[in-house]
């Protein structure tokens, strides 16, 4: 007894010894959760001749899991009409670009926020001053606007006992973001509001998980999802050894790039027939020659070289050198090789200067070298200055230049193993059958190299979706690339789309 008693007394005087340092780790725990942002201020904007008043909410919240513990400090930018009584009829659009590891920035600024930054698209910028408008183009006169910075971009960071990389992949940004959209539901009274999501690029393979993770697992059914420069299904884009599907599906965005840049003998007026052409043939005699692979005859490959060059403004001698199959980086350095320049791959309107004519593929983007100084200027005086963000929280534009940033590719939908590519198309089918209500907004730039329109397509057709779903598919096609909306008559066209697509969804 003495000796159970002595043990006891000695782990009581080790805990007194430490209780100073399990207190001093306590307050370390709760000083490293800070507290949510709010910056509210009030502004009015005049879209399509109407004077909207409006709120902007910029800031972060706490975001906690399903303990309640905080694990995020997650940022986001609110814009909501003022006088809405009744927010059952009020429409709430969450909002997202991609990257993965991209901040909001870039639709914030250009179609989806009551502010717009001008370029000068498809040609260079230059340095400041940039000018900032209110914009014609932004649904904030139908729809409220939420726009997220996933963790890492933005002034989002992990708290409490959750890092950064809790959220750097597949399925922690689907998670983490639903769970956003859930809590500001909650906490800004919006659950009976028609709800969307609208991301672009990796924001629209987010977008599909995001749409099933909601319903599946939070109960939240959506009303329908706008897509921007689509890619659900990564195969579609890498060109992996001995898989010929990305050389198909990239090849009718080569043949308008070309026809764009008047690289094509004989051009027809007409884009949109151009594309159907090159669609017919990718998917028509050159995806038959590539299944032939070695057993394709001298006199075949010859030929499909010829049609290749007519429609894509190379030489056959170069088509038949890359044995019938170019990657994106090659297409944008060769087609204007020539005239010392390199095409853009998120706009292949845009061109830049090719330092070195013997590369086999473009080193940079010159759409994304004339625009970001643009875009990171205007939305910083914008954020700080107009907004009134607090100036000593850094925005981050993209979590690259966060340290350890790393995307883990895994997706629990996909086969669990490193070398198969992530695909949230399978997301998407599902939330589709088991909401058959749900519809999809798919809005695609004839010039965007990044997210090919005809990958888009192909992923949409091999869904398994049953037929009467595959109506629920709408799919609209701009003359511009990735960022469509850089380009004035797209960025009204994409009003239009969005805005008729909220409309006719909630009817």
């Amino acid at each position: 007894m003495k000796k159970t008693l002595m043990r006891s007394g000695f782990f009581f005087a080790l805990l007194i010894s430490f209780a100073p340092l399990m207190a001093q780790s306590n307050v370390k725990d709760s000083l490293s959760i800070p507290k949510e942002e709010r910056s509210v201020t009030h502004h009015s904007v005049t879209i399509d001749g109407k004077l909207i008043t409006y709120t902007a909410t910029a800031g972060a919240l706490i975001l906690r899991n399903e303990q309640d513990e905080p694990i995020a400090f997650y940022g986001y930018t609110a814009y909501t009409k003022d006088g809405q009584s009744d927010l059952s009829k009020r429409p709430i659009t969450f909002s997202y670009n991609g990257g993965p590891g991209s901040s909001s920035m870039w639709l914030h600024m250009g179609v989806m926020g009551p502010k717009r930054v001008i370029v000068n698209d498809p040609s260079d910028n230059g340095p400041a001053p940039y000018k900032i408008e209110d914009n014609q183009f932004s649904t904030l006169d139908i729809s409220d606007i939420v726009m997220i910075d996933p963790i890492g971009t933005g002034i989002s960071k992990a708290v409490g006992k959750a890092n950064n990389k809790d959220f750097w992949g597949v399925d922690g940004d689907i998670k983490s973001v639903s769970g956003f959209i859930k809590q500001y539901i909650n906490e800004n009274n919006r659950w009976q509001s028609p709800k969307f999501i609208l991301g672009e690029s990796y924001g629209t393979m987010r977008s599909a998980g995001v749409a099933n993770y909601l319903q599946e697992t939070l109960g939240i059914a959506l009303n329908g999802v706008i897509l921007v420069s689509t890619v659900l299904d990564m195969r579609t884009l890498r060109f992996y050894q001995g898989d010929d599907i990305s050389y198909i599906l990239h090849l009718p965005t080569y043949a308008v790039s070309a026809w764009y840049h008047n690289k094509i003998k004989n051009k027809t007026k007409d884009l949109a027939a151009f594309a159907e052409e090159a669609r017919k043939f990718a998917a028509g005699d050159y995806a038959t020659a590539l299944m032939k692979g070695a057993d394709l005859s001298d006199a075949e490959n010859e030929k499909i070289a010829t049609q290749y060059a007519a429609l894509t403004g190379l030489s056959t001698d170069y088509v038949l050198k890359a044995k019938l199959r170019i990657k994106e980086p090659q297409f944008t350095e060769e087609l204007l090789r020539g005239e010392h320049l390199t095409v853009g791959r998120l706009d292949a309107r845009y061109t830049g200067i090719n330092q070195d004519l013997l590369s086999d593929g473009s080193s940079y983007d010159p759409q994304s070298t004339s625009i970001s100084p643009a875009y990171i200027t205007a939305f910083s005086d914008y954020y700080y200055n107009e907004l009134k963000v607090n100036k000593m929280l850094t925005y981050r534009t993209s979590a690259y230049a966060t340290p350890g940033f790393k995307w883990d590719w895994k997706h629990n939908k996909n086969f669990n193993n490193d070398a198969v590519p992530a695909n949230t198309a399978v997301d998407l089918a599902e939330a589709m059958s088991h909401n058959p209500t749900l519809k999809v907004l798919a809005i695609n730039g004839y010039y965007d190299l990044a997210t090919p329109f005809y990958a888009a397509e192909y992923t949409f057709t091999h869904m398994g979706l049953e037929k009467r779903l595959q109506n629920n598919i709408i799919l609209k096609y701009y003359e511009a690339g990735h960022m469509m909306y850089t380009d004035p008559a797209s960025g009204k066209q994409f009003k239009k789309d969005v805005a008729d697509f909220i409309k006719e969804t909630i009817k």
